[in-house]
């Protein structure tokens, strides 16, 4: 098998290709991004050679770099692939929770925005810092229940504010998580040993960030039910069913209100506007609200539009 990346950067010099898989050794490039260690390239050679291949690279500066190389590898048995679980997407936070407060500390106002905008749509109050003094500033006014803490930053870096932070009783009660882009056993060590209380290293997975806080705050969420499981329920409920429970006595106890805006709706076909006006009935009645969504489910509107208009003509009677 052949792979190759290529990228459109600010290319390697000629007299610099010979260093770059040398461990903890840099282009110039390498060394003006905060991030890098020296070791990506040298990692990523070792482990091509053990599976028998050698990595190459052509690159010109200013144009970007291309890095190719073969390994052999054997037929895979599709019989011994274990089937993936299903991710699950997290709608919303579960209720009767607390709105917990999370502070995101990053001299990189790009990677604060990535999880702040993962995280405020479920409701949690978030505050920002983009170094340790300002997160240590923060904390001492705010006490968020939890810290996602950069650690290498200009001014105060994670590793000194988060000492700072837990050397106080109030400290200890809140959880600080550290963010870095090393994955080294040692680094790790470091990361807990100043009292960081788990470790994500960079990039960072949207499950790695919901399973910790779950871990650390005990925060539930809301999921999406699988494709699979909606399709299956919609296809048990027989029609019996549904004329058992979309009634215009059922369909006239809703609010007035309710049935009109869910009405028009339906004879728009504005999908989006009739699922929410579905989930308000779902707190009124929600066999009712299954009923109805069976009948979204399959774009049948106009049957939803017409139960509902009998339903009324029904209650002017």
């Amino acid at each position: 098998m052949q792979f190759e990346v290529e990228d459109t950067g600010s290319g390697i010099a000629k007299e610099e290709l010979e260093q770059i898989f040398q461990a903890f050794s840099q282009t110039q490039t390498g060394k003006d991004i905060p991030e890098g260690t020296g070791l990506g390239l040298a990692i990523s050679r070792k482990f091509v050679q053990l599976m028998g291949g050698e990595i190459t690279v052509k690159s010109q500066v200013g144009i970007g770099s291309s890095f190719t190389f073969d390994i052999q590898a054997p037929l895979g048995d599709t019989r011994k692939i274990a089937p993936q679980k299903p991710s699950r997407k997290i709608l919303a936070l579960a209720p009767k929770q607390p709105r917990y407060k999370i502070l995101v500390v990053d001299d990189n106002a790009t990677n604060r925005q990535l999880l702040i905008k993962l995280l405020h749509p479920l409701g949690f109050l978030l505050r920002e810092a983009n170094n340790g003094q300002e997160a240590c500033a923060i904390w001492q006014e705010w006490e968020p229940d939890l810290i996602f803490m950069d650690m290498r930053m200009p001014v105060m870096n994670g590793y000194e504010a988060t000492k700072q932070i837990k050397s106080t009783t109030r400290g200890q009660a809140t959880a600080v998580i550290a963010f870095t882009a090393s994955v080294l056993e040692g680094q790790k060590a470091d990361v807990l040993s100043v009292g960081c209380d788990d470790f994500i290293p960079k990039p960072f997975h949207e499950a790695d960030i919901f399973e910790t806080m779950n871990k650390h705050l005990g925060v539930r969420y809301l999921y999406e039910e699988d494709s699979s499981k909606i399709y299956q329920k919609k296809k048990n409920t027989s029609t019996e069913l549904l004329a058992a429970v979309l009634t215009p006595a059922n369909l006239g106890v809703l609010p007035r209100d309710l049935l009109h805006n869910l009405e028009a709706a339906a004879i728009r076909s504005k999908m989006t506007q009739v699922n929410s006006l579905i989930e308000e009935v779902r707190t009124l009645n929600a066999p009712l609200a299954e009923a109805l969504a069976t009948l979204a489910h399959g774009f049948k509107y106009h049957i939803i539009a017409s139960l509902i208009q009998q339903a009324t003509q029904c209650n002017v009677k």
